[in-house]
């Protein structure tokens, strides 16, 4: 079932510390005329994520911005220079974030969640998996009722865009898919590096040396 991005925050607080985060985009674009390689790179580029929780936003623009500052670009986190209370007038947020110089921004946007239920593979040449009798039998009602072969997965969709300031147009979109995150901050961190990559093979960030 997919739910607004309003309500993310729940879901990602609900899974397991434990659990293993993979992210991987399902989708990317980029515009067929942007700029040649490295066009962000050592650019100031303002992080945004599109949380309502303060908290939650505070959190994943830091990580975000860490992250493009890893990658090449000078990252600023949004919330310092659009704060909670100006973030819903554009007018303001643009002002703001003019005065900085700012080349682009990525943004992040949390389209929902889902839940998918999860059965290990098997394979059906197995001996207990011959006869019904004296094989399957056994083995089935042993294993029944979702046993260690049986787990659901949280899968949280993202949107992230990428936008020159300078020409105000998007230049590379991507939606990913991210299985069990934990912490916000984590979850961001990873996503990031993901977007970076797919980036770099755009040409909007140069490759590492």
């Amino acid at each position: 079932m997919q739910r607004k991005y309003t309500f993310l925050v729940a879901a990602i607080a609900l899974v397991a510390a434990s659990a293993c985060a993979t992210t991987s985009f399902s989708s990317t674009w980029r515009a067929p005329d942007a700029q040649p390689v490295g066009e962000l790179n050592g650019q100031v580029v303002v992080a945004m994520v599109m949380a309502k929780t303060p908290a939650t936003r505070r959190a994943a623009e830091d990580a975000l911005a860490t992250e493009l500052t890893r990658n090449g670009a000078k990252g600023v986190a949004g919330y310092t220079i659009v704060d909670d209370g100006m973030a819903a007038d554009e007018a303001r947020a643009r002002a703001a974030i003019e005065k900085t110089g700012a080349a682009g921004v990525v943004v992040m946007r949390p389209m929902g969640s889902e839940k998918e239920l999860v059965v290990t593979s098997t394979m059906y040449a197995g001996p207990m998996y011959g006869p019904y009798w004296g094989g399957y039998y056994g083995h089935g009602w042993a294993g029944a009722y979702g046993g260690t072969d049986v787990r659901t997965d949280t899968i949280v969709t993202v949107e992230t865009l990428v936008y020159s300031l300078k020409q105000n147009k998007l230049l590379w979109a991507g939606q990913s898919k991210t299985t069990n995150p934990s912490r916000v901050d984590s979850f961001v961190r990873e996503l990031a590096a993901a977007a970076a990559r797919e980036m770099r093979r755009s040409g909007l960030l140069a490759p590492r040396s």
